[in-house]
């Protein structure tokens, strides 16, 4: 499985987990988004499940800001790609430390890796930063839990019981 990362350069390089991630050789910087893909996008109504691995060979974020987020997802040049969300998670970045689903690119990435089997990866991604070990001990069991579910219900089912306030 890849780590593929679409990138807008619309952050601070300093604070760019993307581009850290890249730099690291821990994910592959694209300029499009490959068919045997799943594109995180976080405006989808399908969820990512561990089924989802059995069909693609990486897992693909797009790098941008989130006010502009919802246009790029808008454009139609994607629309032909396997997306999926996230299911929710705790950020463990020091700027959105424990807002539900305010990750960083590279905490969606290990979170992906993580549901779709490939736990040593994701916590090779987290390694590169200070605060990675504190996105796994914030969601450890649910992550754990994620990976172990069928189906997209099954996962949103879990969703409502970690975070009732939101679902």
């Amino acid at each position: 499985m890849r780590a593929q990362v679409l990138m807008y350069k619309q952050d601070d390089p300093a604070k760019c987990t993307a581009a850290k991630l890249v730099r690291f050789g821990l994910a592959e910087s694209i300029r499009f988004v490959r068919p045997d893909a799943i594109l995180l996008d976080p405006f989808s109504k399908n969820v990512l499940t561990s089924s989802d691995s059995v069909y693609c060979k990486s897992i693909c974020a797009i790098d941008c800001s989130w006010e502009k987020a919802q246009v790029l997802f808008a454009k139609s040049k994607l629309k032909h790609h396997s997306r999926r969300r996230l299911p929710a998670l705790l950020a463990g970045n020091p700027i959105n430390y424990s807002k539900i689903s305010k990750l960083t690119t590279a905490e969606a990435l290990a979170a992906s890796l993580f549901i779709l089997g490939c736990r040593k990866m994701s916590e090779s991604l987290l390694a590169k930063f200070k605060w990675g070990h504190t996105f796994l001990e914030l969601n450890l069991g649910i992550l754990d839990d994620y990976a172990k579910a069928p189906s997209g219900n099954d996962i949103r089912v879990l969703e409502r019981k970690y975070f009732p306030q939101v679902y």
